[in-house]
């Protein structure tokens, strides 16, 4: 895994492989950057990364220069991992040992882009109550996108506030805003 711009690019993040994860390829997170680097002002926005993992999307961001990031995982391996990559590349992540659902149930602040890669084993009940705990909780800000990693198998269209969905690879990433 590596950053791919901003201060820390082409840094190589080795991964421990005793973490329950399923990295954001590289080619993928660059084709989402892409994306939502001509959208956003990257000093001044607030980002929310969901099932965050080994901290690739977190890192990524505060690389460009983001300097509000709330990365969430309820697995204390991977939060220690985070914290650790975190300190040793001087990136200001406050990530949270928690779960996702009972964070956005309690969570009072909003966020610019909210990026979630929750397990590819996710039914539509699940990517919808997550959905909607973000929306109906004003968790995104009013020109904020809410980006969904999930498996291309699964089709999330009939989801309230779906504009559009981008394959690369085996995964798929929708898109959701008001």
């Amino acid at each position: 895994m590596r950053i791919i711009s901003g201060k820390n690019k082409g840094k190589r993040i080795n991964v421990p492989k005793k973490l329950p994860i399923r990295p954001t390829t590289d080619q993928s997170k660059e084709a989402i950057f892409n994306i939502i680097q001509n959208r956003y002002n990257f000093e001044s926005i607030k980002v929310l990364d969901l099932y965050t993992g080994s901290g690739n999307i977190s890192y990524e961001f505060s690389s460009r220069g983001v300097d509000h990031i709330t990365s969430i995982d309820n697995n204390h391996k991977c939060v220690n991992f985070i914290k650790s990559i975190s300190n040793d590349l001087n990136l200001n992540i406050n990530v949270k040992k928690t779960d996702v659902f009972k964070f956005l149930k309690t969570n009072t602040l909003s966020y610019d882009i909210i990026f979630c890669d929750p397990p590819y084993d996710y039914s539509i009940g699940n990517y919808t109550e997550i959905q909607n705990l973000i929306f109906n909780n004003n968790t995104l800000n009013i020109d904020g996108i809410f980006i969904l990693e999930h498996s291309k198998k699964i089709k999330l269209n009939s989801i309230d506030n779906f504009k559009e969905s981008r394959e690369y690879g085996g995964c798929s990433f929708s898109f959701f805003y008001l």
